[in-house]
């Protein structure tokens, strides 16, 4: 027989805990190299594209020069966007932020990141003066995920729209986007960039049509509609310039065409002038306007799939390599860049979309829309996407687009924002975890040194969702004690393997757990978690929503739960205990 087998990661990434606890031999992603083309990433696939060989500083201003190793402005250059301070070596007050925020980035990095093209601050000066906490995108960083919003022409009001944007910083999201179609939309953008700490984007072309037949749009409104937005504060737009002429015909066989909204409007009035699309033709005097308050290119991707049938076909990657020469250009121009992403692709075609992207757009940070790796689950794509995007945070997405469970279906309400969210962490955790990025998995440690003590209360207190998991918890067992109600006192393993001497499990000083104790009664919230779940009657609710110690009849030292009273059965009859439904009262026991 051999002998064992080696517990060394083979790539020899970093070991996500900064503290190496436990036994897992680290990250089997490649080591990081954070100055290079590969600064978080996966071991390559064999048939994949190698990372483009060029940077940002291979697409410098035309009237900028190379003087003795160092690229010079011509004189009287002020620098106004990130990108161009980090040019100059300077490290902003934002990079300093972003540092300060991914501790495992010196400002340093963070600036020559920038200056590579690897990495993005979206901050508009005018949200700058205002709310918003700089943060960084690109895959040096953690994995950052985008919750969309907006009002449409039958859903929602600006009201819903802040109370979304609110949601979705409770729950995790790191930029949001403004999609409205519907209402005020100037007003609506204004209240929510007001409101919010996080980087805004936009599709300004929705704003551009209203009002107008997407055939009237000309050059003049398409700037003046930018430097409006602009001067709100808006820090990255979605422009749909890569959908070009010569892809028209290769959209004819595909399934469902073409799914995005602005490459839909662009494609219908190239047809209709018979002319190059309208936002590359102005192109550079966009990154002018944009260039002016330091916003961010979201260069769009308006040919992206919109079923697994059309993934990877000869529309979507021509696309992909106009948006690479856009990404030269806007770069020329001092201007920032991310790269929107697909879409619908099959599981097994993710690393290469990611990868490639990697090459054609020189490393410029990619966001995605999911992907979602299969069509046939309405109301759960959520969980489709996430899928998919766990697989391309891994491969090379800087930004995950969330999708909530209406997707395809309506327009997302405050617990669809949620649900999308909390997806979408789990999806930018799990990757950053598997790529090794520092201190990532620190948090799934502490969670874990919890549960093995059965510390039920500091296990919840670190759960993302601290009140799913104490409802959730409290619907089956409402009594924190050495067992969950899965297993039984009997069978839990957690408890035995505490129990024996020789291991580690469970002994954590700082996690020790001495006795069990009733839990406090349900929340609003947690309650209201419990109620839509249909799980408990109305009855039962209202005895977890309103209990105390005395109702549980607990002695000071010993709670009503079954492993741990001496007449045991008479604590599962407390636990069971049904309420009148009229006066709320104990029903009398026969």
């Amino acid at each position: 027989m051999s002998g064992p087998r080696s517990t060394s990661p083979p790539a020899g990434g970093h070991d996500p805990s900064r503290q190496s606890l436990g036994t897992n031999p680290g990250s089997f992603a490649n080591p990081p190299e954070i100055g290079g083309p590969r600064s978080f990433s996966s071991p390559d696939t064999p048939g994949m594209p190698a990372p483009s060989d060029k940077t940002a500083w291979d697409f410098m201003p035309e009237d900028w020069r190379l003087v003795e190793g160092r690229w010079t402005p011509p004189a009287g250059f002020v620098p106004i966007t990130q990108l161009e301070h980090a040019r100059l070596g300077t490290v902003t007050p934002e990079m300093r932020r972003v540092a300060e925020r991914e501790p495992h980035l010196t400002p340093e990095q963070v600036r020559d990141e920038v200056a590579a093209g690897r990495l993005i601050i979206p901050a508009n000066k005018i949200h700058l003066d205002g709310c918003l906490d700089p943060m960084a995108i690109g895959r040096a960083s953690v994995t950052k995920i985008n919750a969309n919003m907006g009002a449409s022409p039958v859903a929602s009001g600006i009201g819903e729209e802040v109370e979304k944007l609110e949601w979705a910083k409770r729950w995790g999201g790191d930029t949001v986007m403004d999609l409205s179609t519907g209402g005020d939309l100037d007003a609506t953008r204004d209240a929510i960039i007001k409101h919010s700490t996080l980087p805004v984007g936009t599709v300004p072309i929705y704003s551009m049509i209203i009002g107008r037949q997407i055939e009237d749009l000309d050059e003049a409104t398409v700037l003046e509609t930018l430097v409006h937005q602009a001067r709100q504060g808006v820090d990255y737009f979605t422009i749909h310039a890569g959908l070009q002429r010569r892809h028209l015909p290769l959209v004819k066989d595909r399934l469902i065409g073409i799914v995005s909204r602005g490459g839909s409007l662009l494609a219908k009035w190239m047809l209709h002038h018979d002319r190059e699309n309208l936002m590359a033709e102005c192109w550079d005097s966009i990154c002018e306007v944009m260039r002016c308050y330091d916003v961010s290119f979201s260069i769009g991707d308006g040919l992206r799939p919109g079923g697994l049938a059309d993934a990877t076909d000869a529309a979507q990657l021509g696309e992909l390599e106009a948006l690479g020469e856009l990404t030269e250009r806007a770069w020329r121009h001092g201007v920032q860049v991310m790269v929107e992403g697909p879409g619908h692709v099959p599981f097994d075609q993710i690393e290469y979309n990611m990868k490639l992207q990697r090459r054609l757009c020189h490393g410029a940070p990619f966001y995605v829309l999911g992907p979602l790796v299969t069509d046939v689950f309405p109301g759960y794509d959520h969980i489709t996407s996430c899928i998919g995007a766990t697989a391309a945070a891994y491969h090379g997405a800087s930004m995950l687009c969330y999708v909530t469970p209406k997707e395809h279906l309506g327009l997302p309400k405050r617990d669809d924002v949620k649900q999308g969210c909390i997806a979408y962490k789990i999806a930018a955790h799990a990757a950053d975890v598997a790529l090794g990025i520092p201190g990532a998995r620190d948090w799934d440690d502490e969670l874990t040194k919890a549960r093995a003590a059965l510390n039920w209360e500091r296990h919840f207190d670190l759960a993302f969702d601290s009140d799913t998991a104490r409802a959730f918890h409290d619907e089956d067992l409402d009594v924190d004690t050495d067992f969950c109600a899965m297993c039984g006192h009997d069978w839990c393993a957690v408890r035995i393997s505490k129990e024996i001497q020789v291991f580690a499990s469970g002994k954590d000083e700082g996690y020790a757990w001495d006795k069990p104790r009733v839990s406090a009664a349900l929340s609003d919230e947690q309650k209201e978690i419990l109620q839509k779940r249909g799980v408990l009657s109305p009855a039962e609710l209202h005895r977890l929503a309103s209990k105390t110690k005395e109702s549980m009849q607990a002695e000071d030292a010993k709670a009503a739960c079954h492993s741990d009273v001496a007449e045991p059965e008479k604590a599962k009859q407390l636990q069971r205990t049904q309420l009148d439904p009229e006066t709320l009262e104990p029903l009398q026991q026969p």
